[in-house]
């Protein structure tokens, strides 16, 4: 009965990786670390334990770097390796899904997320929605210039919320193949060499913004309400959780009740 969907590529410099705004020894690394994720994901398929799935990736770069200088070529470098990848991974048969969050450079908001995906015009290149991550693309925690939500915005106005969700989820839905069920309480939080990104917090959090089924379904569902039908699997993150709260079953019950209830609301089968 076991199954594994999605992985993750340890495209990060601390990982064997390297930025893929760097043209040179960088991409190099995180072709290689694509790779290896690629090779991995392959053999699991021809061992059948892996019936879907994509290979998450990032720009490995932050968004400090990346706005040093000429944040244009920056970006171009990024959809470069980012293109080259995906020829990587076509070799295996797999596709790759940027993870939107507010700490990598060249994807650290919604409008230029979606550029990076044009610009890297590969068909098994994507994007993976995470719904912790794309709330704070609402709020512009690192592109002022691109937040939908007014500063200082209270969460008291559920229509407006929901139009800002809206909008992002509707430009970065044509490229979604790969979903993240998950809470969060419009705060950032950063450890270790993670930067500060949009904070996972627990299912039942009462600072929680998201109405997790309804939200989920913006992603899920075209703008007619039709179901799109493009992720055959979904995933909770919820890494930022300390341990003693991971080793509590009450807390995997949770997030399973809330998997369930977006799986019967908008799945297929």
């Amino acid at each position: 009965g076991l199954k594994i969907g999605s992985l993750v590529a340890p495209v990060w410099p601390p990982t064997g990786g390297g930025a893929a705004m760097d043209p040179g020894a960088g991409r190099g690394k995180f072709l290689e670390a694509v790779e290896k994720a690629c090779k991995i994901g392959a053999n699991l398929r021809r061992w059948g334990f892996r019936p879907s799935g994509v290979i998450r990736i990032d720009s490995a770069t932050g968004v400090s770097e990346w706005a040093e200088g000429d944040s244009e070529a920056h970006t171009q470098a990024i959809a470069d390796t980012f293109r080259q990848a995906a020829a990587v991974a076509s070799q295996y048969g797999e596709s790759l899904a940027a993870e939107g969050e507010i700490c990598w450079g060249g994807m650290h908001s919604w409008k230029k997320m979606v550029r990076l995906l044009e610009l890297a015009d590969k068909p098994n290149l994507g994007f993976q929605a995470d719904m912790a991550h794309t709330l704070l693309y609402t709020l512009g925690y690192n592109a002022p210039e691109d937040r939908l939500l007014p500063e200082g915005f209270a969460f008291d106005d559920p229509a407006k919320l929901d139009a800002a969700y809206q909008q992002v989820a509707d430009a970065l839905r044509p490229w979604t193949i790969d979903f993240h069920v998950a809470q969060n309480d419009a705060t950032v939080f950063g450890s270790g060499s993670h930067d500060k990104t949009g904070r996972h917090c627990q299912v039942s959090d009462p600072n929680g913004k998201l109405d997790i089924v309804k939200h989920a379904g913006f992603w899920l569902r075209n703008a007619d309400g039709n179901l799109t039908r493009r992720c055959e699997h979904i995933c909770w993150d919820g890494c930022m959780f300390p341990n003693a709260m991971l080793e509590d079953p009450k807390t995997w019950n949770t997030i399973l009740d809330a998997m369930i209830k977006v799986r019967d609301a908008h799945g297929w089968n």
